[in-house]
């Protein structure tokens, strides 16, 4: 029996709340630490992201354990392999309660398919965004896999793909979210990582903007993880980052 297509999500990001935006990132090597930012940081922040160092150091215990005391969690895991061994590692994410999870739109069309067919079984069905480029990447370095031309075609192109394979948005710089919200239109999400406040040090991301440029863009969600978890002050530094995306021009239409 053929499978059903996936839908393709429309959804209204344009109401969200500036605590609904921001994304920390808890790139801790082990519990202990991210317990302490999470405390630190309270309710200021809408979600906290899970990533491989602390996934692989702790496992879905802690993940349960933040889905238990009430946040919203991204696990940011960036599934990429084949159709079948996608959907069930979306599937037993799924059941953690995650809220968000990543999958590479470079692993193709059937594979989004299934990671997307795989969420929306869930009882309580977690976001699928599909990362485009690494805010990592440098265009020298795309070339050095085999990809030709400039960044921004080939977030296009991923950034296509994942929303015609029925993803609930793209992860994406703020660099190119501006062309694939004008490209792509509204009712998906782009989620920016690489933010940093102004005068905050850009550390190991290549392309690097600022909340306020992320959300005037188009960004519905921005990451950011070490202006935050590193500063003296973890809640006010979540807080002045809030101030920023309040502040910031009215974004585009998402």
């Amino acid at each position: 029996m053929k499978l059903a297509e996936p839908a393709i999500p429309a959804r209204n990001f344009s109401a969200l709340t500036a605590a609904e935006r921001l994304i920390v990132a808890l790139d801790f090597p082990a519990a202990p630490e991210a317990r302490r930012a999470v405390s630190a940081i309270g309710e200021t922040a809408g979600w906290f992201k899970v990533g491989k160092q602390l996934f692989t150091a702790e496992g879905p215990a802690f993940v349960r354990e933040l889905e238990q005391a009430g946040h919203n969690i991204f696990l940011d895991l960036k599934y990429h392999d084949i159709p079948a061994t996608v959907a069930g590692a979306v599937k037993a994410a799924a059941a953690l309660g995650v809220g968000m999870i990543t999958v590479h739109a470079s692993g193709g069309s059937q594979m989004l398919k299934a990671a997307v067919r795989a969420a929306q079984e869930a009882e309580a069905p977690p976001l699928v965004v599909a990362v485009t480029v690494l805010t990592s990447h440098t265009e020298a370095e795309l070339q050095e896999i085999g990809m030709a031309g400039r960044i921004l075609d080939q977030a296009l192109r991923l950034a296509a793909l994942a929303r015609s394979a029925g993803c609930d948005g793209v992860v994406a710089s703020a660099k190119e979210a501006a062309e694939i919200r004008r490209e792509l239109g509204t009712g998906f999400a782009i989620v920016t990582p690489g933010v940093r406040p102004a005068g905050a040090r850009h550390d190991d991301q290549a392309r690097v903007v600022t909340p306020a440029d992320a959300i005037a863009a188009g960004a519905t969600h921005i990451v950011v993880g070490r202006p935050i978890t590193g500063a003296g002050n973890p809640r006010a530094a979540a807080q002045a980052i809030l101030d920023e995306i309040a502040a910031a021009p009215a974004p585009q239409a998402s």
